[in-house]
């Protein structure tokens, strides 16, 4: 867990073959899930990422109060809304067969263009301030710019036409990050029996950076 400085064992998970600790660990059945040493499962990313921040915090990314936090979970709560739903049959037409009737493509744009109007209301927002809830970076700005990504990277050439460059600089400030680079490095995914990986922190983003 880098941002908190948390030590952990990292199990790489390859879902088409999963392990059956996995499946005993969480009903879910999907990742991430952290299964703490008293036997605690948090199986929600944003709940492993409040937790982790709770341990420690150094970059304030969790705020000065409450009020910010509760803030933070509006803006990620109306992120993994409507705004999920849309990008996920946008990058996926294909999973959704039964709702586009044999026009992937014209399903695909219209669930872009509907995904669209959160990226503009956020477009709003950064054009205000570097970052999406103020001037330094918060929970918020990390729990949505991976699906902002996501999204971006559908189509990067159609992206970078659209007229959010306060949006467009954002996710750019963060893919070029030394901590962008350290939480995409890859690992061979765990097999039942071998040891985890032992992650830690090691490296610092850039002074300020996220600061």
């Amino acid at each position: 867990m880098t941002a908190s400085h948390q030590a952990c064992e990292l199990r790489e998970v390859a879902l088409r073959s999963k392990p059956a600790e996995l499946l005993a660990a969480s009903g879910k059945s999907t990742v991430p899930v952290l299964v703490l040493p008293s036997g605690q499962v948090i199986d929600q990313s944003l709940d492993i990422m409040i937790w982790a921040l709770m341990q420690n915090d150094p970059q304030g990314w969790l705020g000065p109060d409450v009020e910010a936090l509760q803030a933070m979970r509006v803006l990620i709560g109306q992120n993994d809304g409507k705004f999920k739903q849309h990008l996920d049959r946008y990058k996926y037409p294909n999973r959704h067969l039964a709702e586009h009737a044999g026009n992937e493509q014209a399903f695909a744009q219209l669930h872009r263009s509907c995904a669209s109007a959160w990226l503009s209301t956020l477009e709003i927002l950064l054009a205000r301030q570097a970052w999406l809830l103020g001037k330094s970076a918060c929970l918020a700005d990390m729990a949505i710019l991976p699906f902002v990504r996501q999204f971006a990277h559908t189509d990067m050439a159609w992206f970078g036409t659209q007229p959010w460059p306060h949006l467009q600089a954002w996710l750019m400030n963060w893919e070029s990050s030394r901590l962008f680079a350290m939480v995409m490095e890859k690992y061979a995914p765990w097999q039942s029996g071998q040891p985890g990986i032992a992650f830690a922190f090691s490296v610092a983003a850039a002074p300020g950076q996220y600061g």
